[in-house]
């Protein structure tokens, strides 16, 4: 009987301070698949951004912080389509972790799920930052982060076999919250459809698309490339002849040339959060079109 009694309290001690089922370590890239991955993995996840709002996500340094981070990731969640050409796979090899490496279900590509807009017929470096696969900031265009959102829900149950009905009840609930409100700001941005404005790089693209905005030209002469003077002058000439309603500005852009440019063709600058953290409104994937639309609407009247 004290065997038994001894046996029972250690099972107790072992229950009580054994660690609970470890979180699904996350590695995304960008801020915006950082926060599916949360609305999709719930406290099932630990989730890490490897960027901010404030960052340009094709300039990134694979920094020994952020190669601790992919060395202990079960999954990484990228954008894809070259976007993090410059920093990802170095950061990959770097790591040293088998789990993670492209190819494997620790790897997760979100635009491999998409129709890309912008894919050009040859690539020449003399054209700018021209990616190869299509433009790949295809996260401003919300049917996209519902495709996303269903290929990811499904990576998670593989990855995490365990908890496979905890993603699916998860992927189930946010597509129903998520297609509401794409109805709800469908309608509240109908307004905006044809709609001018002027864009910085080629990152508005999906949301102009979206919405019907009609894109007058891009700050940037090349994707990538800053614009010099004379080329500024040159779209001062173009727009002014035919002016937009708006210039966009996203939260990790350089606003000298955007404020330049504004000044000269009396046109206001609209400061838009991109991805979430943005703005403090866009806390959250909602948050960030409820933002957006704000924004664009409160300019237009």
């Amino acid at each position: 009987m004290k065997h038994v009694l001894s046996a029972l309290f250690c099972w107790l001690l072992l229950s009580v301070f054994a660690p609970a089922h470890a979180a699904l370590k996350i590695l995304a890239t960008t801020p915006e698949w950082a926060a599916l991955s949360r609305e999709l993995g719930g406290d099932k996840v630990d989730v890490y951004a490897a960027t901010n709002a404030f960052q340009d996500a094709h300039r990134v340094e694979a920094k020994p912080s952020l190669v601790a981070r992919a060395r202990n990731a079960d999954l990484v969640v990228a954008a894809g389509a070259q976007l993090e050409i410059g920093w990802l796979p170095v950061l990959l090899q770097e790591s040293g972790n088998a789990h993670i490496q492209p190819g494997g279900p620790g790897y997760f590509e979100a635009d491999s799920f998409l129709r890309l807009l912008e894919v050009p017929t040859s690539v020449d470096r003399a054209l700018g930052d021209i990616h190869p696969l299509g433009n790949p900031h295809a996260h401003l265009d919300p049917r996209n982060i519902a495709l996303v959102a269903k290929a990811l829900s499904a990576r998670l149950a593989q990855v995490d076999a365990g908890n496979a009905a905890y993603y699916a009840a998860r992927g189930t609930d946010f597509q129903t919250r998520w297609q509401a409100a794409i109805a709800r700001w469908e309608t509240q941005g109908a307004p905006l459809k044809g709609v001018p404005v002027v864009v910085i790089h080629r990152d508005q693209v999906y949301l102009c698309h979206w919405l019907g905005l009609i894109e007058l030209a891009a700050i940037e002469p090349k994707p990538g490339v800053p614009p010099t003077a004379g080329y500024l002058a040159q779209l001062v000439t173009k727009l002014s002849a035919s002016p937009p309603k708006m210039i966009l500005r996203n939260a990790y852009n350089d606003s000298k040339a955007v404020d330049w440019l504004s000044e000269h063709i009396h046109a206001p600058v609209i400061l838009l959060p991109y991805t979430v953290g943005g703005t403090p409104q866009a806390k959250d994937l909602f948050g960030l079109f409820d933002d957006t639309l704000n924004r664009l609407l409160a300019a237009a009247k």
